[in-house]
C-alpha cells in the first residue's frame, strides 16, 4: 500500500509540474541536444484478447497522438539521415532536435503509428530484427506472454530453480515479466533452451502461424520506405550482444544489414543495440557496428544526449524508454534535462 500511495503522491506533483510549466522550463538546456524516443509497439495492453508482451507496449494509439502532438510543440522532430549528414558537415540541424524510433518492426508500427505519423509529417526509423520479419518466429518474450496468457497452471519454474506461483491476474502478470527479465541474464543457447521448453512447462499448445501477424510483412515495410521512413539493423535473432560469442555478434551485425539492404534496396545508416542498456554493448561491439557500414548507433541508456555528445561517440546516442503507463505529465519529464540523471 505505501508504495501505491508514494506513486500516487508523485504521480500528482508530477502533474503540478507539468500543469505549472516547471518541466518545461529545463527545456532551453535542450536546444542543444539531441532527443531520441524510443517506442516498440503502439497498442492498446489493457484488451481483453492482449496476450503478447504488454511491457513492449509504448503507448495506446490516443496517447501516441498526444505525444507526437507534444513534439511538434516543443521540438523539431528531424531523421536518421539528417543526423549522419550533420555528422559529416554537410547540414545544420534545428533547436531541440528530436528523432522519433521504434524497434523490433511490430505489425501495429505500420497500422497505428504509421498513419499517426504521417498526419503529423513526421520522419522516423524503425529498427528490423531481420529474422522474425514476415515469419512465424516469435520473440522470446512474446511467446512467453502468449504462455502465460493461456496456461492453466498456476506456477512456474524459474531458471534459478525456484518456483513461483500466482493466485491472480495482477500476480501473473508480475511473474511473467520476471521470468522474462530473468532470461536476460542467461547465456543465448541456455536461454533458448528455457524458451522452448516453456510451452510444454506450462502446458500450453501455440498454434501454427499465430505469431505470423505480429510483425510487419516486407511489402509493408518497402511501403513506408518508398513514403520516406527509414529503417535500420537490430541484429537478425536480437540476441543481447554482449552474450554471444564476438564472431557471432558480427554475424547478426553484419547478416542482418546485408537483408535488409537487399529489400529495400537502399544502404542502413543506423543501429540499434538489442536491449540497449550498459551491459548489453562495448567498445567491441560497437566497433563491429561501425566497420558494418553504419553511420550512428542507439542504446537505451538515459536521454537526452547533447550535441557534442553525438559528435564525439556517434555509436552510443542515448535514447528515451516509453512505456504505455506514462502519462503526458510523464512523457514531458522524460523528454527533459532532468532524464539523463534518472536512475
Amino acid at each position: 500500500m505505501e508504495n501505491k500511495k508514494n506513486k500516487g503522491i508523485t504521480g500528482k506533483l508530477l502533474q503540478f509540474a507539468h500543469n505549472s510549466g516547471l518541466i518545461r522550463a529545463s527545456y532551453p538546456l535542450l536546444s542543444k541536444s539531441l532527443t531520441v524516443l524510443n517506442y516498440h509497439r503502439i497498442n492498446d495492453p489493457s484488451a481483453a484478447h492482449f496476450d503478447s508482451f504488454k511491457p513492449n507496449v509504448s503507448a495506446t494509439p490516443e496517447m501516441f497522438a498526444k505525444q507526437m502532438e507534444y513534439l511538434l510543440r516543443w521540438f523539431n522532430v528531424v531523421s536518421v539521415s539528417e543526423v549522419v549528414q550533420w555528422l559529416q558537415g554537410k547540414i545544420k540541424l534545428p533547436d531541440y532536435p528530436a528523432l522519433i524510433t521504434f524497434d523490433d518492426g511490430y505489425l501495429d508500427n505500420y497500422t497505428l503509428a504509421y498513419p499517426i505519423l504521417k498526419q503529423y509529417n513526421f520522419p522516423a526509423v524503425i529498427f528490423l530484427t531481420s529474422g522474425h520479419i514476415g515469419t512465424d518466429k516469435a520473440f522470446y518474450w512474446d511467446l512467453a506472454a502468449y504462455c502465460f496468457f493461456h496456461t492453466s497452471q498456476d506456477h512456474i519454474l524459474f531458471p534459478d530453480n525456484k518456483e513461483k506461483s500466482w493466485e491472480t491476474k495482477e500476480q501473473k502478470f508480475t511473474i511473467t515479466n520476471s521470468w522474462v527479465e530473468s532470461l536476460k541474464r542467461l547465456p543465448d543457447t541456455e536461454k533458448q533452451k528455457w524458451v522452448n521448453e516453456l510451452p510444454s512447462r506450462l502446458k500450453v499448445s501455440v498454434p501454427k502461424n499465430y505469431f505470423k501477424n505480429l510483425m510487419m510483412s516486407w511489402d509493408q515495410i518497402r511501403e513506408m520506405s518508398q513514403n520516406g521512413f527509414e529503417f535500420g539493423g537490430h541484429t537478425v535473432t536480437h540476441p543481447i550482444l554482449s552474450r554471444i560469442p564476438i564472431e557471432q555478434a558480427q554475424q547478426e551485425i553484419i547478416e542482418s544489414k546485408s537483408y535488409i539492404e537487399k529489400e529495400l534496396g537502399q544502404a542502413l545508416l543506423s543501429f540499434a543495440y538489442p536491449n540497449g542498456t550498459k551491459n548489453d554493448f562495448n567498445p567491441e561491439i560497437q566497433s563491429l557496428v561501425a566497420n558494418a557500414g553504419y553511420k550512428v548507433a542507439f542504446t537505451l541508456l538515459n536521454g537526452p544526449t547533447s550535441l557534442n555528445e553525438v559528435k564525439k561517440s556517434p555509436y552510443t546516442i542515448r535514447r528515451i524508454f516509453i512505456l504505455h503507463s506514462h502519462t503526458l505529465a510523464h512523457y514531458s519529464a522524460l523528454v527533459s534535462p532532468i532524464n539523463r540523471y534518472r536512475k
